[in-house]
Formats: structure tokens, sequence, C-alpha cells
């Protein structure tokens, strides 16, 4: 049964301030502690809890678009990362019927995480405002100690996710041997039996998901996870088959050591991109990025491979991309685009063997069609 009734819901009135004065109301659901982030929204029906639990939030104000949040509650198996990462979560109804599989409910875990949240907001017109406006800077008042005005200039004060690093802040704090006996990847129930792990990779951690060091290790890969400021020269000292280059939060343009470290190895090693990876493969090779208006969130987002002409349907979080006119031909091909907007999607490194995406193969939440892009990293080792 819902637990939201209507005397829990008048007592604990909370709103939404946005940079541009807007006010939405609605229910605090989490922690009673305010907090400013970028508000962006996500078209996925489902996977709140990988949303939560996927670094690459952080900094962010994640708003579903799908009417009822909640009704599976929280459990281990589906984390993405050791904790909740977005500044904030925003819904339009909190629904926490029981599932078996629950270890928590999800306003228990948020509370528990420091994590505010909102509830009874109208999800539909704040999506409709970003959609037509762009993304924008918030405060999530929930504590009821901040008054509107003051809110808004607090969302407006906030120096936002341009120009930050934010990689640096997610980050393992030390490096470590993901899965070394299988035990971790073949709990999740993706696969009773392992393949051999014949190949030793390094990946840079700037904010990794566990079902991409899953998907590495299922294609026969042991895997040392580095933190995000660990030196090329380290990195080349463990004599790694490949280095993949993971995804991560805010503005690739301000992880100026990662992007260097990138370039060092360009030419040295095989190297796999994933999401801020991609885009920091694609600084590394001379290209820029910058800001879209609304950016990529959500499930069921459309990608041609462009030497198959297959369409992907794919899962994606980012807000910035590689801007196709700064990429130098003679260096760099694209392989990938979005349908939507035509975005880059994809590059790969005409004299050196690398390759990026800017999208999730291992999509969880999401489909599994860019699923083979692990098998594509192994094979590039391979050879």
């Amino acid at each position: 049964m819902n637990k939201w009734n209507w005397k829990e819901k008048r007592e604990k009135p909370a709103f939404l301030a946005l940079e541009d004065g807007t006010i939405l109301r609605g229910y605090s659901v989490g922690s009673k502690k305010d907090n400013v982030g970028e508000v962006v929204f996500n078209t996925g029906m489902t996977g709140y809890q990988e949303i939560l639990s996927d670094p690459s939030y952080s900094g962010q104000f994640v708003t579903m678009t799908y009417t009822q949040i909640g009704n599976t509650g929280i459990n281990i198996e589906d984390m993405e990362s050791r904790g909740f990462f977005a500044n904030g979560f925003i819904m339009h109804e909190m629904n926490e019927s029981s599932s078996w599989r629950a270890d928590e409910s999800l306003s228990d875990a948020l509370a528990k995480r420091g994590i505010p949240a909102i509830a009874g907001l109208d999800t539909r017109t704040l999506t409709s405002k970003l959609r037509d406006q762009g993304t924008m800077k918030a405060y999530l008042a929930v504590s009821g100690d901040v008054s509107e005005e003051d809110a808004i200039a607090k969302a407006k004060a906030w120096c936002g996710l341009d120009g930050q690093d934010y990689a640096s802040k997610v980050t393992c704090e030390a490096a470590f041997d993901w899965d070394t006996d299988g035990s971790l990847t073949r709990s999740w129930g993706i696969a009773e039996e392992l393949p051999e792990a014949d190949l030793n990779i390094v990946a840079y951690d700037y904010g990794i998901k566990w079902n991409i060091l899953r998907g590495l290790r299922l294609n026969g890969m042991n895997i040392r996870v580095v933190p995000a400021k660990t030196s090329a020269e380290d990195v080349l000292a463990l004599k790694p088959d490949g280095v993949f280059l993971s995804n991560g939060p805010a503005d690739p343009s301000a992880v100026t050591y990662a992007s260097e470290n990138v370039r060092k190895l360009i030419g040295k090693v095989p190297m796999m991109g994933i999401c801020l990876g991609h885009q920091l493969l694609g600084l590394a090779l001379g290209a820029k990025t910058y800001r879209l208006k609304f950016g990529h969130h959500g499930c069921n987002h459309p990608v041609m491979d462009l030497s198959t002409r297959k369409v992907e349907i794919t899962s994606q979080n980012h807000n910035y991309a590689i801007d196709t006119d700064t990429l130098d031909d003679n260096k760099v091909e694209v392989t990938h685009i979005n349908l939507n907007d035509n975005t880059v999607e994809g590059i790969s490194g005409k004299n050196d063997p690398v390759f990026s995406v800017q999208y999730h193969p291992e999509a969880c939440p999401g489909p599994h069609d860019p699923y083979y892009l692990f098998a594509r990293f192994r094979e590039l080792m391979k050879s």
C-alpha cells in the first residue's frame, strides 16, 4: 500500500525553484536536506535505482517522466555503484507498493543517503519547459527553512556544471581489481559460466558503472580499475592489453588531466571509451565539445551505425557532445550518429586502435542492442 497519504503530503511541503524564477510545488519524500542542482529529465519508464546510483548523474536533479516511481523499492543487486550520486530526485507520484526483491523503500533509501526528493510535482510542465528552454539550474527546498525568493537566488548563484570537474569527485579512492573470482558477475544472474579471462585491461574510473565492469568481465577481461587522475605512465607500467575510458559526470572540457593522459596513451595501447570516456577521447584527438540544449537522458534513443546502417535503441545520459566540425578527418572517423538530432554517437581512430561511443552498451536500465561493443573491444585487442 502506498504510504503517502494526504496528511503526510500536507505536512511535508516542498518546492523546486528554477533559476528563471519558476516555482513548482510538491511534497518531500527523501532527505530533509536542501540542495542545488541542474535539472534534467529522463524518458525511461523504469530503472530509477540504476539512475540514482549512476555516478554520471552527480550534480543533477533527475526528473522522471514516467508517472509512478518507487513501486519496486531498492535492492543491493540493482545498484550500479557504491551509492547514490544524483543531487536530487523529482517525480510526479511516489508509489511504494511492496516488491519481493526490495531491501528497503525508495523514500527510506533516499533519506538514508542524504538525497532530497520531491513528489506531487507537475513533471509534464517541467519537462516541457526544459525541452523548450533548455537545462536549468535549480534549488530543491525540502527543509522548510528557505523562502521562495532565497531559493531562486541560490539557484542563480550556483556555479552549475559548465567548467566543473566532477570525475575527481566520484572516482574511486584507490586502484582495485574487479571481481577476480567471478562471483560478483555470476551472482547477478547474467551467466552461470564465465569465459576464461585471458586479457588484462585497465579501466579509468571517471564514474564507472558496475554493469560495465560485468560486461567487460563477461568478454574475458581481467580488470584493474584505477582513479581518474592516474597517469598514463602508471597505466602503461601495468602492461595492459587495453585501456577502457568510463562514463562520468559534468563537463568533459574541465577534466584536462584525463584528456591529456588519454592523448599520451593513443597509439600505445588499444582503447575503448563510453560517454564521458568518448568525449575525452575526442578531446585527446583534437576535437572540441559543447553543451546540448537539454541533453540525452533515457533508454530509447535511436542511433545508426554508419558502417552497417543498422539502427540501435540505446541508453544515454550526457549533457555534452563532440563537435563534429572540429574532428580531424585525417585522424578520426564518425561511426555512429543520433537519429533524433544528428549528434556524434561514435568515433574511431583511422590510424590508431581506439574507438568510443556516446551511449551505454551495458544499458542498465535499457535495451541490449549495443552489447556487441564489448566484443569489438576484445577483437581490437586480439588483433
